[in-house]
């Protein structure tokens, strides 16, 4: 497999870069990238700096490195432009021809997608974050009144970093409830989530998928056998089927993708942008 270093600039956090460069690298799957994040680059000594780092990497690879940069400063993006790698400059690839467009100049400001502009829409993210930590694992069954949504699944399907994205990036007070064996031996939901059906999201996985990832955390144990995955996934997907309760497989996919789907599938509207 080929070998590329690909390299995510901003002169703030370096999310914005990092999301479109990580689009675009996923269409190539026959190159392996090793991916460098160099975000707060907002002086001359740091882009030089940046640049050293560039060429080391070209010189190690044997071709360019792939730049992807959201660098508003002239300066600094002059100064990156002599560097030995292939530069896409977000910024200037898509803010001129849109600017030609509104008719009117952009401002240029740094952060400006990820800055604290409104308050209720930050304190929205954090109230959300905080709701799903405090009703992890069905921490607080007595909030679910309070919930949009409460996810579904055995041990370790994904449940809890599903709830944590859907809080921070959609704003959405997720719960998620754990089917235990004993839950799973009663073939039916628990009682205490009856009147919650409606707010209801399976999440199932293979069963070799699940026993690896309980492997990582109690090793050659009853609960990561997969006599006991496989067992706990046919007797889970056996209740959604017979609750009616919409699920999702999460083996092949990332927890950004699960949560965009879930949110399309139900028709759930962001509370933040």
């Amino acid at each position: 497999m080929n070998k590329r270093t690909a390299f995510f600039i901003s002169d703030g956090t370096g999310i914005t870069a990092e999301a479109l460069g990580n689009s675009l690298l996923a269409q190539f799957e026959a190159i392996d990238f090793e991916k460098v994040t160099l975000p707060y680059i907002d002086n001359v000594a740091k882009a030089e700096a940046a640049i050293e780092q560039i060429n080391a990497a070209c010189v190690a690879d044997g071709a360019r490195p792939i730049i992807f940069d959201t660098i508003v400063n002239e300066e600094i993006r002059r100064i990156l432009s002599q560097s030995d790698g292939f530069k896409i400059d977000v910024f200037s690839t898509f803010l001129s021809p849109l600017e030609g467009e509104l008719q009117t100049r952009s401002s240029y400001s740094v952060g400006g997608s990820h800055a604290i502009g409104e308050m209720h829409k930050y304190k929205d993210r954090i109230e959300s974050v905080n709701y799903a930590l405090d009703n992890d694992d069905g921490g607080r069954i007595q909030q679910y009144d309070k919930a949009d949504i409460i996810l579904l699944g055995v041990s370790r399907s994904g449940k809890t970093p599903t709830c944590l994205y859907m809080a921070m990036q959609f704003g959405i007070r997720a719960a998620n409830y754990p089917l235990t064996e004993e839950d799973l031996q009663q073939c039916r939901l628990p009682d205490l989530l009856e009147k919650h059906r409606h707010k209801l999201y399976g999440l199932t996985i293979e069963p070799f998928q699940l026993c690896a990832i309980r492997q990582e955390r109690r090793p050659n144990s009853r609960y990561a056998s997969l006599d006991q995955c496989d067992m706990e996934v046919r007797e889970v997907e056996k209740i959604f089927r017979a609750e009616g309760i919409e699920c999702i497989n999460t083996t092949t996919f990332s927890i950004e993708e699960i949560a965009t789907r879930i949110m399309a599938n139900t028709g759930m509207k962001r509370r933040i942008n």
